[in-house]
């Protein structure tokens, strides 16, 4: 059990830094193993010079005075909660939970990484191998932070139990109380020959390839998460999840509608008259598309399981096309005679008044959505 750094030095608790200071030089004389090589002596070396470490520092005094860092009484904001009050008042032994050492092995961060796919790539899924710059596994040490050869060893100050207890005077008279050790923090262990590689973190920066087969189906601000590929943790520690954010980009002639796919087809004058056929280039292959004769613009063209496996099924939506008849700005003279004397013999009716509609994409927007 360890006492008060005050009481270690054997001065107040409003001593000066100078006061503090020839304290521990006049100990230091007097308790160093090369004057005093009892085993006592060593011991209380070690508290005194653990004691000056804390209360030669203005910053980690202060915190101590204020019940924060190695103080009696845990953080800055005060106590954590009614089992640290009891443990803090009655130490590990009496409280709800024995104080442990902490583990140097911790579970790594998870990482989110962003790539962009082509609306190709969301028919059938795709596979990529994507660069991840993270946390990896420190070869030289293996995660052990320590250089070959060596290990940690039992911290001097709380010998391994990671905390140290002190008694200390209080308006319930004299408690003990626990609190992590900080020459090791709270590890039980410390290490004097750090792994020059990964600087005693047991991990190092490093780019790794990861294999990825995204799903069909898939959407813009889709994640897709991968357990256990993020970063290798402290010490060697599992490792976290790796999350990937799906954004699909604009295709140039396709749009997406659930597991549709919507598409253009601008079709002559002529072409609509008469009717036609033709083939069209769709995401996965050709594609027959007959025009009956009379089409107009804005009817709508249904190709059957053409458009996108769904992310959880395996039935294909459709690809829809929209029919736009293209009328010709120029035309020669015997084009403009044959025209009219096909208007004289066909007679079609006057222009009329209808429904107010955006254009072409408002009709094949109600089109669409009908069916």
């Amino acid at each position: 059990m360890l006492a008060d750094h005050y009481e270690v030095l054997g001065v107040s608790r409003d001593a000066s830094q100078e006061e503090i200071k020839k304290a521990y030089r006049r100990l230091a004389r007097e308790l160093h193993p090369d004057v005093n090589p009892g085993d006592d002596a060593a011991e209380r070396f070690k508290l005194v010079t653990h004691a000056y470490d804390v209360l030669s520092d203005p910053e980690q005094r202060r915190r101590y005075d204020m019940g924060g860092d190695d103080s009696p009484f845990g953080g800055a904001n005060g106590f954590g909660g009614f089992s640290d009050i009891f443990e803090t008042f009655f130490g590990a032994a009496g409280g709800t939970r024995a104080a442990r050492p902490r583990s140097r092995r911790e579970r790594g961060q998870d990482a989110l990484v962003r790539i962009t796919l082509e609306l190709k790539d969301v028919v059938f899924g795709v596979h990529r191998d994507i660069e991840v710059d993270t946390a990896v596994l420190c070869e030289t040490c293996q995660g052990s932070c320590c250089q070959p050869g060596t290990g940690p060893v039992t911290c001097d100050i709380c010998h391994g139990a990671g905390y140290v207890q002190r008694q200390v005077r209080s308006l319930l008279g004299n408690v003990v109380t626990s609190q992590p050790c900080t020459v090791c923090q709270g590890y039980g262990t410390t290490i004097p020959y750090p792994c020059v590689t990964c600087q005693g973190q047991g991990r190092v920066r490093a780019r790794r390839t990861v294999s990825l087969d995204i799903p069909a189906g898939v959407e813009t601000g889709l994640r897709l998460q991968l357990p256990g590929s993020g970063e290798v943790g402290p010490g060697g520690g599992p490792n976290g999840d790796l999350y990937i954010e799906v954004t699909v980009a604009p295709d140039e002639v396709f749009s997406r509608d659930g597991d549709d796919l919507l598409a253009t087809l601008e079709v002559s004058m002529p072409d609509a008259i008469l009717g036609t056929t033709t083939t069209i280039e769709s995401l996965d292959g050709p594609v027959d598309i007959e025009l009956r004769p009379g089409v107009q613009s804005g009817d709508v063209i249904t190709v059957r399981g053409r458009g996108i496996t769904p992310l959880r099924g395996t039935q294909r939506g459709d690809l829809r096309i929209g029919v736009h008849v293209v009328t010709p700005t120029r035309v020669d003279g015997r084009s403009r005679a044959l025209i009219e004397e096909f208007a004289k013999k066909t007679k079609p009716p006057a222009p009329r008044l209808a429904h107010f509609q955006q254009g072409l994409f408002a009709k094949l927007r109600d089109r669409f959505r009908n069916g």
